[in-house]
């Protein structure tokens, strides 16, 4: 479950964006992974920045439980005053990310359709995403959404 205190509907929907990553329920609920087929990263204190070889044609940084790249991690962290890179930052980074997508009204809403289809640009996981990687129905997303106690306007 996302750490930090926010409003139902943000909280179920990062868990949705976690388990549509495929790094919820693993290590320290996905706060620690990195990117498949690598395993986990020891410490919080900084981004891992470990280049993984994903496929013959795909290789990345992306790390933590909403799978960050670690070319993005400097401005954030001097953006939003991170301490570090754990849960907690996390959760906050991918806030900021939903908020700069213009969604985070509609997560809050209930409209997570429209949220969805604005981030999918960030996460590859989202259907519509065009990074060739594998993405998720928007129906079974939904399904996630409402199974970690978000509500659907």
């Amino acid at each position: 479950m996302a750490r930090i205190n926010d409003v139902p509907n943000v909280k179920a929907f990062l868990d949705m964006l976690a388990w549509s990553e495929g790094t919820i329920g693993l290590g320290d609920d996905g706060y620690n992974k990195l990117v498949n087929p690598a395993g986990f990263f020891d410490s919080y204190a900084d981004h891992p920045n470990v280049l993984v070889q994903v496929t013959p044609r795909l290789k990345s940084t992306a790390a933590g439980r909403y799978q960050f790249l670690s070319r993005y991690w400097s401005h954030y962290k001097k953006l939003l005053g991170l301490p570090d890179f754990g849960p907690v930052s996390q959760d906050k980074w991918a806030i900021q990310l939903i908020r700069e997508q213009k969604a985070l009204e509609d997560v809050k809403a209930g409209r997570i359709p429209v949220a969805i289809a604005k981030c999918s640009n960030i996460w590859a996981s989202l259907p519509g995403a065009g990074y060739g990687q594998r993405e998720h129905t928007l129906e079974r997303l939904l399904a996630e959404y409402q199974s970690f106690g978000g509500v659907l306007a």
